[in-house]
């Protein structure tokens, strides 16, 4: 047995006037927590330093980089890191991450237990759109703000197991548990910012909106035999509603912990990562059943090409 006890540490809203070092505070007292119920990996979500900014139009390059972290740790969040080390408890968020070469990524990471960074991961299948689009109830400008990820979808060895990251939207696409899964691995750790209702088609409420949100984590888990651990920033954020419904998915696809609020909450399962064998040696068994010779145009086209008439 490889166990480890899994937190997915939920995070309320964070109002766009509240500073990094104010949700340090509540991701340190969330870490806390889960050290004292035994945790030895705590994933938080997406951009959790700050609100969710791409729902803001900006023009100014400046005001657009306050957003952004230009190393990690820095000053805001080396308590954190601290914290984590002296607790001997990994962690994986989300940020904006700004490169030295002026690069702007919706970035995650993952460290060891002694708060050493070992993986990142760049969000990859990027929402919305770039300029202000008077269409939609609110704006979803991650297009405008953020370049698609150019670090593929990486799978570390670390802690005994294998360990993926993806980022919200992300979670919606096959493709990407399966790239991880093509790589043998047994936890995918993924953060989301999600609004409770969409801005393009606003009679799709939050009760559509959260069974799409475990419908495809469950899929992802089940075809891939791994674990999943979901983790929302949820809440009302300057008057714009995210919805909650962190989870942790087993190997099989079952929901085994899920958070019952929008606010900071811990939600914690002990997680085998062997509990993956059985599914990777049988029906998922990629080496034995799968038929890359028939799955060309996943690889080779984008859009929608209709067969002729």
């Amino acid at each position: 047995m490889r166990k480890l006890v899994v937190g997915g540490a939920q995070m309320g809203a964070i109002q766009k006037a509240d500073s990094r070092a104010h949700a340090v505070e509540r991701m340190i007292t969330l870490l806390d927590q889960a050290k004292a119920q035994g945790c030895t990996l705590v994933v938080f979500p997406e951009l959790t330093l700050t609100t969710f900014f791409p729902r803001w139009y900006m023009e100014d390059q400046e005001e657009i980089d306050t957003w952004f972290e230009r190393e990690m740790p820095g000053p805001d969040t080396l308590p954190l890191f601290d914290r984590a080390k002296e607790h001997g408890v990994a962690i994986s968020f989300g940020y904006a991450e700004l490169t030295p070469e002026g690069q702007h990524f919706n970035t995650s990471i993952l460290t060891d237990r002694d708060a050493n960074i070992v993986a990142k991961y760049r969000k990859i299948h990027l929402p919305g759109h770039a300029e202000f689009d008077t269409e939609r109830d609110f704006q979803h400008l991650e297009k405008r703000y953020f370049l698609p990820g150019n670090m593929g979808f990486p799978v570390t060895r670390t802690m005994g197991g294998l360990f993926g990251m993806c980022i919200c939207n992300d979670r919606r696409w096959p493709e990407t548990y399966r790239v991880m899964g093509l790589q043998g691995v047994e936890m995918v750790m993924l953060g989301y910012n999600t609004p409770s209702v969409n801005s393009q088609k606003p009679a799709e409420g939050p009760e559509e909106r959260m069974f799409h949100n475990k419908l495809v984590m469950q899929s992802g888990a089940y075809q891939n035999s791994t674990w999943v651990v979901g983790v929302a920033k949820a809440g009302v954020e300057d008057g714009f509603p995210m919805f909650g419904g962190s989870l942790i998915v087993n190997p099989d696809g079952q929901v085994v912990a899920e958070a019952k609020t929008e606010n900071d909450e811990l939600i914690v399962h002990e997680c085998d990562l062997d509990d993956c064998t059985f599914g990777k040696q049988t029906i998922f068994d990629f080496a034995r059943h799968r038929r890359i010779e028939h799955y060309g145009t996943i690889a080779s086209q984008t859009g929608v090409i209709e067969p002729g008439e």
